[in-house]
């Protein structure tokens, strides 16, 4: 299993690798510029792309202004919690607000709202 990261870094890093991707794919348009229609068609995905990097990064934006900023027990810098729990974004400790959680292993699925 991967090693769990922030949440904020974790979407933040998913809208850079949005911009790359757009990039890649109007490249991609050069190899067909003897017909002109590819050309359009890999442009406009590649600029589809970077603006949904632009309304990831405007979205994680919004919700990093309401997430609860607390100070890591570890390393002692403020870092910013979404959700039950998530990691410091510098140290990767593991941070909780809910006391009920306190001292159990760290697991992502606290933060899934459980059906019932």
């Amino acid at each position: 299993m991967k090693p769990y990261k922030n949440k904020i870094n974790k979407i933040r890093s998913f809208a850079l690798a949005l911009i790359f991707i757009g990039f890649i794919v109007m490249y991609g348009g050069i190899f067909f510029k003897n017909n002109p229609i590819l050309v359009l068609i890999f442009m406009t995905l590649g600029v589809l792309c970077i603006i949904g990097s632009t309304v990831v990064y405007a979205w994680i934006g919004l919700l990093s202004t309401r997430a609860v900023q607390v100070e890591c027990p570890n390393c002692h810098k403020h870092t910013k919690v979404l959700g039950r729990v998530d990691m410091c974004m510098y140290c990767n400790e593991p941070l909780t607000l809910d006391p009920t959680l306190e001292g159990k292993e760290f697991d992502q699925s606290y933060n899934r709202t459980k059906k019932s």
